[in-house]
Formats: C-alpha cells, sequence, structure tokens
C-alpha cells in the first residue's frame, strides 16, 4: 500500500483520484452477489472523461457533506474514548501499483479502520434498527482490499442520538472476486485510453512517479 499525505477535499486529493477506480465506487464495478456491475461502462467512461480532462467529475460540496465535515471530529473523539483505540488521519490509499485507490476516514491500530457517516436522521434511524450497512460492503471490502487490513469498522454518528457501530470483517470471498474484476476493469480501461490517444486525446496526469514527487516533496 501506497499512502498520500494530502488532505481529503483538497485539490491534491482530487488530482490524486483522477482517472482511477476508487473504493468508493466499487459498486459500479461488483454488485452484492458477486456480479458484474451493469454500471461499469458508465463509470469507466466517467474516469476516461476525467483523464482526458484532468479534472474530477464531481467536485461538489452539499448541505450533508458540510454537516459531516463538522461533525466527524466530534464522532472520531467518541470513537477513540469508547473503543480506547488510536486513529490515524491519511489521505488516500493507493494499491502498490497505483492502479486503484480508498480514501480511509480513519486506520484504526495496526489491523483496523473506520468509516464515518454523518447522515440525515432518517437514515440514521435505519442504521440503528440494522441497515443499511449492507449497502456499503463493496466499499468497505474494497478499503480492506487495498490497505490489507483486518476489520472495518462502520460508524454512523448523531449527536442527538444514539450512535450506531459496526465491525466489518474481511469477506475473502467478495475479495477475490472484486480482483478478478477489477483486473478485467483496468485491462478494458487501458485499451480504452488508447483508442483515445490515437484521437489526439492524451491525458494531463500521464507521470505518476514525478506527480507523486508532488507528495513526497523530491
Amino acid at each position: 500500500m501506497i499512502v498520500l499525505n494530502v488532505e481529503q477535499g483538497s485539490k491534491e486529493w482530487h488530482n490524486a483520484r483522477l482517472g482511477i477506480p476508487t473504493a468508493s465506487r466499487f459498486s459500479q464495478i461488483i454488485t452484492k452477489t458477486l456480479k458484474p456491475s451493469a454500471s461499469a461502462t458508465g463509470y469507466m467512461h466517467e474516469l476516461l472523461g476525467e483523464w482526458a480532462l484532468g479534472e474530477p467529475s464531481n467536485n461538489f460540496s452539499s448541505a450533508f457533506m458540510e454537516r459531516g465535515i463538522s461533525t466527524e471530529e466530534e464522532a472520531i473523539n467518541y470513537y477513540e474514548f469508547e473503543q480506547e483505540e488510536d486513529t490515524k488521519k491519511v489521505g488516500f490509499c493507493l494499491r502498490d501499483d497505483r492502479l486503484v485507490g480508498c480514501s480511509p476516514d480513519r486506520l484504526v491500530g495496526e489491523n483496523g479502520g473506520l468509516e464515518i457517516k454523518v447522515p440525515s436522521a432518517k437514515i440514521h434511524i435505519a442504521y440503528l434498527l440494522g441497515s443499511p450497512v449492507a449497502d456499503y460492503h463493496a466499499q468497505v471490502q474494497g478499503c480492506l482490499y487495498i490497505t490489507g487490513r483486518e476489520w472495518w469498522d462502520i460508524l454512523s454518528f448523531n449527536p442527538f442520538m444514539p450512535p450506531s457501530l459496526v465491525r466489518c470483517q474481511r469477506d475473502e470471498a467478495f475479495i477475490t472476486k472484486l480482483d478478478g474484476y477489477l483486473k478485467i476493469f483496468l485491462d478494458k480501461l487501458s485499451v480504452e485510453k488508447e483508442k483515445l490517444r490515437a484521437m489526439q486525446i492524451t491525458g494531463e496526469l500521464e507521470n505518476y512517479d514525478d506527480f507523486n514527487e508532488i507528495f513526497e516533496g523530491k
């Protein structure tokens, strides 16, 4: 795993993610039933657009996102106190070949990770009643796949209601399928890039070694 020490949401963070599949979107590559997702082609076109233009396709901040950012520190303090664990803030984690990545909210100790949700009251109630943790299965397993960690906690936090905390273990069957589908997806992504290059469309961030030097201060 390669860790880029950039601030999540910053220009550098957006640039690091340009044109590569990330765990938060793995559900558009693999379904809960371990089948290829029908959304994969559309997601690939989105990534190719980012690669071609050198700009993120979805760079906006909603009211819920802003609330999540402002409440996240409170959620982390709660988690660290209740779990008696130290957490580590990271920017962007890449697979060793730099072709896929994830943005953990926190890494926990030596073996875990943490995903923080600060949803609406309606969604938080759903967490308390047992859902929708399954909706994030691909994202969580993707984070475990990239980081090599053993477990991942999902914390839904609302300052006015009890929190919901669910620990997810590695699903090796899912991770094996994910790895296979990612290989197919990335191979196809490479082929499509060559087609675009033939049309004189070239990506803005081709030299990943030079790009990484930005973050390492070389």
